[in-house]
């Protein structure tokens, strides 16, 4: 397997990773899968701003998963924290590959100079992903309760945090 940036190449399988997330799972408050068209979007956006968007491609090229991150909020005081999104083919959920992915992106966001990394998880439920966060030193930082309805009934939102780099030891330069 190898970890690399997205391409536009990639497109048709991140929005085919992404629809199968948003029609059976919680793990996206999303409810209506996004076009070819409005991944692509997504995709420039978060690579125009110089943040990363990798994928996990297996050695025959085919796209297994794909994780990115992007600064919080556009304002910016939230210029040094960062927010990360993983979705991976259900077919190879739990082998490891979303926490090589997130690990990717970790070292990627702290050489970019991000200090906090945020992980805004749909579903209290949603065990998988919590553990992986977990397991890459993650702590839960709080539950909003009931804030989404999908399938019928009240979801929540875990949010987790992990420093990077210096955190909140020292303050960034902000030349």
């Amino acid at each position: 397997m190898q970890i690399r940036d997205a391409t536009a190449a990639d497109v048709p399988a991140l929005t085919s990773i992404y629809a199968h997330h948003v029609l059976h799972g919680t793990g996206t408050f999303e409810e209506d899968p996004p076009d070819a068209a409005e991944m692509a979007a997504r995709l420039a956006r978060v690579q125009q701003h110089g943040w990363a968007w990798l994928v996990a491609e297996a050695p025959d090229g085919t796209v297994l998963g794909y994780a990115y991150y992007a600064q919080f909020r556009d304002r910016s005081a939230y210029r040094h924290t960062a927010e990360n999104a993983i979705y991976v083919r259900d077919d190879v959920r739990g082998q490891g590959l979303g926490k090589t992915l997130v690990q990717a992106l970790l070292d990627r966001a702290e050489a970019a100079g991000f200090r906090q990394m945020l992980a805004v998880i749909g579903d209290s439920e949603n065990t998988g992903s919590i553990g992986l966060h977990v397991s890459l030193g993650f702590r839960q930082a709080g539950v909003m309760k009931s804030v989404g309805v999908k399938f019928g009934r009240w979801v929540d939102v875990v949010i987790m945090q992990r420093t990077l780099g210096e955190g909140d030891r020292t303050l960034p330069d902000i030349a």
